[in-house]
């Protein structure tokens, strides 16, 4: 009864995952299938001594820890707003999550025009606004484009956290805040020593696999710059695209691909250190 389990996870995970590994540590692009050899680590090597390759490192870096930060402190702040029953609250929270259900290409491929530097609906905006006198080149220019695709990015995983934090605030008992409130505490303090304590494990789970599918979503980024202007908003998920796309190396877009397991297996065994831990009360 298992075996069909097993065999999709084995051919569509476990293989492919395999085989990335082994293409790594060969000669394969589009113009040798001929004579695909052995080259060790020769692709680790190219990658290791181009600088594009640590400009999306450092990208993916802030990439990773901007996003998900600001994603849960809107989110927490969004959650908290819609945790007790208003008017139009199930229209409203339809509008707000909805941008989730989407596709983040899609989504980039809708914000690269509204971020238009010459015919975008922000800088129409904010130009009969009269907060600028010209439009701004939101993603053409490197000043702005990264600040430009991370914002966008921010804005699509904010209806994430606020999910899962809702879901966690509505399983905390009112009567915890009746008791309380009649013992004098404060709104501060029933924030600090009642919803925290409780909402905790989730936000430590939603953030810790943020950080890994923030890492491999190269969604919005492709749909809105492909990583450019001049690799400005690269981030190793997009550079190993456009290696595959541009330069039609198998195997050194491969060798991105292994370098990316092997950070989030380091990050993945850090995770479960951190949820062991919890468990066992020593955080």
């Amino acid at each position: 009864m298992l075996f069909p389990t097993f065999s999709i996870v084995l051919i569509f995970t476990y293989y492919p995952t395999l085989w990335g590994i082994i293409l790594s540590f060969k000669d394969y692009t589009v113009f040798n299938f001929q004579h695909i050899h052995f080259i060790g680590f020769k692709n680790f090597v190219t990658l290791f001594t181009d600088p594009n390759f640590y400009q999306a490192a450092w990208n993916t870096l802030w990439w990773i820890t901007v996003s998900v930060f600001f994603q849960l402190i809107l989110g927490f702040i969004l959650a908290l707003l819609m945790r007790y029953p208003f008017r139009g609250r199930n229209i409203y929270a339809g509008v707000v999550f909805y941008p989730w259900a989407l596709s983040g290409f899609a989504l980039g491929i809708l914000w690269s025009w509204l971020l238009n530097g010459q015919f975008g609906l922000i800088n129409d905006i904010l130009i009969r606004m009269h907060i600028l006198k010209h439009g701004i080149n939101f993603l053409s220019n490197p000043r702005y484009a990264f600040y430009s695709v991370i914002g966008v990015n921010i804005w699509y995983g904010i209806p994430f956290f606020a999910i899962m934090i809702l879901a966690a605030l509505q399983s905390i008992p009112e009567s915890l805040y009746e008791a309380s409130e009649i013992d004098g505490a404060t709104p501060l303090a029933q924030f600090f020593y009642i919803t925290l304590p409780f909402i905790k494990p989730t936000l430590v789970s939603t953030v810790l696999l943020r950080v890994i599918w923030v890492m491999n979503f190269p969604d919005i980024i492709y749909g809105m710059t492909r990583g450019g202007p001049g690799g400005a908003t690269n981030i190793l998920a997009t550079y190993m695209i456009n290696i595959v796309y541009f330069d039609t190396d198998y195997s050194r877009a491969s060798a991105v691909g292994v370098i990316i397991v092997a950070i989030l297996t380091i990050y993945t065994l850090i995770y479960l250190k951190i949820t062991s831990s919890y468990e066992l009360g020593e955080i």
